[in-house]
């Protein structure tokens, strides 16, 4: 079996994912749902120790093997990268591969929201992008960073693990660094940041306190960052942050994101009805006045109807998105309850005129 003709089949079939398991055929995520490749044999532990080893090269395969698991980016030929995690499962050799375009796409290919142009313009701050894992959240962070390099003459630095997109640089200086290749860490890249002399950061990924911390004394002092977190929408997605902070930290921190938040998209894939792929859901939260405050005393619950009564600020309910999507016939009314924040809410939406 052919890692090259495996990764073909990836690209021909625009499929998201590839999973490589002893017992089973290669499989394909095509419009979320897995697909085994047609003609192709079950996986024996020998051929998937070849295929997963076939993709490291010596150093990484002496790190996988020590770790038991490894992420990683590999490039095929010209035609698209792939973000790879390697793993040990019942003592085989595993692997999925996430497709990364070669094309950074623009909000209007991606269909989000037009107010991101208007984060991507902010001298400083913070800007989140949330959402389940495989939504797209890198995706719209490449997007949103690919504009401020057509339009702003500035200086990036992208610390991801591993890198996904690569920019081409236009106006922009774009510097991207790679935990375990560049950096030993993402605090540690981030802490560099501050005497790198730059005007964006994006941060792959906020797993931890110290980098959550550094992040956010960034956005507080002259920067722009952009990152992103698995939580399902803003509420959550802020109380991620303080939550990771012991008791005593947790109002100041409360009063760092009430001072430097700009503004959360939680966003979602959903299959289209047409079959040609899977179209971007946004819920939109701009951090104005009333938002801050919330932030400040605790009160993140409320920041959902602050969503739902501020669409002139051009914020975005998540519901409202599915309901005109599932109008306009582009998903199904069956798609858009499952990935609702209030299905309740949702049918009494979908019934109106």
């Amino acid at each position: 079996m052919n890692l090259q003709e495996l990764l073909a089949e990836v690209i021909a079939q625009n499929a998201s994912d590839l999973h490589i398991t002893v017992g089973k055929p290669p499989i394909l995520r095509i419009n979320d749902k897995l697909t085994p490749i047609a003609d192709k044999e079950v996986i024996t532990p020998e051929i998937a120790e070849t295929l997963v080893l076939s993709l490291l090269t010596k150093e990484q395969k002496d790190i996988f093997l020590q770790e038991k698991e490894f992420d990683f980016s590999y490039s095929y030929n010209n035609e698209g990268r792939f973000r790879v995690n390697t793993y040990f499962q019942r003592g085989y050799l595993g692997a999925a591969l996430r497709l990364i375009p070669a094309k950074v796409k623009t909000f209007e290919e991606l269909n989000l929201p037009e107010i991101l142009g208007e984060f991507a313009f902010s001298q400083q701050g913070f800007f989140i992008a949330c959402g389940p894992a495989g939504h797209g959240k890198t995706t719209t962070i490449a997007s949103m960073i690919d504009h401020i390099n057509k339009n702003r003459s500035d200086h990036i630095i992208t610390i991801e693990d591993p890198i996904e997109y690569t920019f081409i640089q236009d106006k922009c200086l774009i510097d991207q660094r790679e935990v375990h290749l560049d950096t030993k860490s993402f605090p540690r890249a981030l802490k560099s940041a501050l005497r790198q002399d730059p005007d964006v950061v994006f941060v792959g990924e906020m797993r931890d306190l110290e980098t959550i911390a550094t992040a956010t004394t960034l956005a507080e002092t002259g920067h722009l960052v952009l990152s992103t977190l698995h939580t399902n929408n803003a509420a959550e997605t802020i109380d991620r942050m303080v939550g990771v902070f012991p008791p005593y930290q947790q109002e100041q921190i409360r009063f760092q994101l009430a001072s430097s938040l700009l503004g959360v998209i939680s966003q979602r894939l959903i299959p289209r009805i047409d079959q040609e792929g899977r179209i971007v859901v946004a819920e939109v939260l701009k951090i104005t006045p009333a938002a801050r405050n919330l932030i400040r005393e605790g009160k993140t619950y409320q920041l959902e109807n602050i969503i739902l009564t501020s669409k002139k600020e051009g914020m975005i309910s998540l519901d409202n998105s599915l309901t005109q999507l599932v109008k306009a016939k582009v998903i199904s009314s069956e798609s858009a309850l499952a990935y609702a924040n209030d299905p309740k809410n949702l049918k009494t939406l979908l019934q109106s005129n």
